[in-house]
């Protein structure tokens, strides 16, 4: 029985002692602010952040866990816009506001997490250092905690700029392949050749062997367009704006022949673990392309096909391999809209 005693005593004064430490040496809250910068316009960084939809695709916060459940409540952007979110497996939730809006400027968050009834505060501003460059800077104020959860002040600072490291990766990501894509679209003169260099790609798809017959084979790159597709939408969870145009890489001349080989795939941004042997990987890498911007039935494309593997031997080039980019997804009883690169080389 004494022993009980002089153990409770020993914890009375651990925790006396421990609380005495929190209330006067640890604050109540934190106020901090980080700062990062993006090679990107401010107004395409800011509609990132102005539509929630937008935000919880690349936010590590809402990213890095694969068994969150998320709920969006209109409007979805801007002030008033708001979400809830419940993830079972590592037991949180809360909810997310944007209580003010100023276009291209500032943005303020409140963050409610658990049963916390006093919110995080997040001011995010951007600035303009150039037209394709801007500052982002986070200003956060912590709501305040009890002495016994003080200690949690001494992390939250390297959380949240950790989280914001990984955002930030996740952000250019997705501005990329969504710039790439607008940039592309804007590019486009159909018919006409040109030329142009290729960076490197890697595309995760899947190797085909099949028949060369008018429907049989666009109905065959439409299967399996649609099996890379679900795949990487539904099984890796990515968001049309966190990948490219799906692509078809082929040999240049075998629209000749009676059976037809071919690699079609999505451009991702690296490549990732994947459990599913049917998919690979493939790296695209840096070419020298001549170019030709083709809409029309599939079976049209042979022309445009024609008319670059002229070119290069009209200009003593040799070639490799031809690249079907779908600027619009294949489907049935469709035209198609692509882009035809085939790689050449003295």
């Amino acid at each position: 029985m004494r022993f009980f005693k002089i153990l409770a005593v020993i914890v009375i004064l651990v925790v006396g002692a421990y609380a005495s430490s929190m209330y006067f040496f640890v604050e109540e809250n934190k106020n901090f602010q980080i700062e990062k910068e993006i090679d990107y316009p401010v107004d395409k960084v800011f509609s990132q952040f102005n539509n929630l939809q937008h935000f919880t695709r690349w936010n590590n916060f809402f990213t890095s866990s694969k068994s969150i459940d998320i709920d969006y409540y209109t409007p979805y952007e801007g002030r008033g816009s708001s979400i809830s979110y419940v993830d079972t497996k590592n037991e949180r939730g809360g909810e997310m506001f944007i209580r003010y809006e100023n276009q291209n400027k500032t943005l303020k968050y409140q963050l409610f997490e658990d049963k916390n009834e006093n919110p995080t505060l997040v001011d995010v501003k951007f600035k303009e250092v150039s037209p394709e460059r801007t500052k982002i800077t986070w200003y956060v104020h912590t709501p305040k905690l009890s002495v016994l959860r003080r200690v949690e002040n001494f992390w939250t600072e390297d959380r949240f700029a950790e989280n914001i490291d990984k955002s930030m990766a996740n952000l250019k990501n997705v501005l990329g392949n969504k710039v790439e894509k607008d940039n592309q679209m804007a590019a486009i003169k159909y018919d006409s050749l040109m030329v142009e260099k290729e960076e490197e790609k890697v595309v995760l798809g899947i190797n085909i062997s099949t028949s060369n017959k008018k429907d049989a084979l666009y109905k065959n790159v439409v299967m399996n367009y649609n099996k890379v597709y679900n795949y990487v939408s539904m099984d890796l969870g990515k968001k049309d704006d966190e990948f490219g145009y799906p692509v078809l890489i082929t040999d240049a001349d075998n629209y000749k022949d009676k059976e037809v080989s071919y690699f079609i795939g999505i451009p991702l941004s690296k490549k990732i673990g994947i459990t599913d042997n049917n998919f690979s990987f493939r790296t695209i890498n840096p070419t020298q392309d001549y170019i030709i911007y083709y809409k029309g039935t599939y079976e049209g494309r042979i022309r445009a096909i024609q008319q670059l593997i002229q070119k290069a031997k009209k200009d003593e080039m040799r070639f490799g391999d031809i690249r079907q980019t779908f600027i619009e997804r294949p489907t049935e009883d469709h035209n198609v809209n692509m882009k035809l690169s085939l790689s050449v080389y003295k």
